[in-house]
């Protein structure tokens, strides 16, 4: 009896671990899958107001944007992915802004939390916490850190998605323009789709105090749409990133000696009057890591 139940057991546990490989290789593709060309159209609309100051606060207007996007596989492991998004502004090999960056790693237990400003905390999950999830990683141009957070992929009644809530700077539409609100709470759903997919969003525009007291300031609806169209659309974007690739592996190989470290992180929003993605761009594609680690090291608040 007791030999039964051992093999019972074994089989079982075989079984499980068959299922979760099905399962991780479904959600990889799923992952994948977002990348190609993509004419993408960005909405964003503001839907309620919880403002004390209801004479004096002005709502964000209603924003519909649109443009033409390669998102590039840059790294293909088995537990972790790296979509580079390049937004294609012209048709010349310099009409390329580098956009952000998405890195997807499984069963992630280490968290750069956004706090407010231009802080991150580190934070430490138990293995048990994130067992079968996905941690989204999303950066800057600049490949500074900007949110991230973990959940399942899920598929269901023929539905592909992924969905967190995180704590997120001010988003690049509005940084420039409101200085109101310190933190942009985000809910974040990516829909895998027959033409591409969708990332949704619900967000609560919040304003933090150093204690880490918010108070709801207002919030709002973004839906952008990623509609794939022929890889040929986006040469111009393919033929920077052949160009400039070996710069930005030096700049996230930077980054990547910053994470290591563990501590909460601190960055500068100028240096002598200039933003770190400034320097970063103005860098040609031969720089030196030394060149890179010395730029990056002059935003670091020690």
């Amino acid at each position: 009896m007791k030999s039964i139940l051992l093999l019972t057991t074994f089989l079982l546990a075989s079984l499980s671990g068959k299922s979760q490989d099905l399962k991780k290789q479904q959600d990889i593709k799923a992952i994948k899958s977002m990348c190609g060309c993509y004419e993408v159209k960005f909405n964003f609309a503001e839907t309620f107001e919880y403002s004390k100051d209801s004479i004096g606060y002005k709502p964000s207007k209603t924003k519909h944007d649109s443009g033409l996007e390669w998102v590039e596989l840059v790294e293909d492991k088995s537990n972790k992915i790296v979509l580079q998004h390049l937004l294609i502004v012209g048709k010349t090999d310099d009409a390329i802004v580098k956009h952000w960056r998405q890195d997807w790693l499984y069963e992630n237990t280490e968290f750069y939390d956004f706090f407010k400003e231009r802080t991150w905390k580190f934070e430490k999950l138990s293995a048990k916490n994130v067992k079968g999830q996905w941690t989204q990683k999303v950066y800057q141009v600049d490949d500074s850190p900007r949110y991230e957070g973990t959940a399942s992929w899920v598929m269901v009644d023929g539905s592909t998605y992924w969905k967190n809530t995180t704590d997120a700077p001010l988003p690049r539409r509005e940084h420039t323009i409101r200085n109101d609100y310190n933190v942009l709470k985000r809910r974040n759903i990516h829909e895998i789709t027959n033409f591409g997919w969708i990332h949704e969003q619900d967000n609560d525009k919040i304003v933090r105090d150093d204690k880490g007291n918010d108070v709801l300031l207002a919030q709002e609806k973004g839906i952008d749409v990623y509609t794939k169209v022929d890889d040929s659309k986006c040469q111009v974007a393919k033929n920077y990133w052949k160009k400039n690739n070996e710069l930005w592996l030096k700049v996230r190989n930077k980054w990547e000696l910053v994470y290591q470290k563990d501590n909460d992180l601190s960055l500068q929003k100028l240096v002598d009057g200039k933003p770190l993605y400034s320097y970063l761009f103005d860098l040609k594609p031969d720089a030196l890591q030394a060149e890179v680690d010395a730029i990056i090291d002059r935003f670091i608040v020690k």
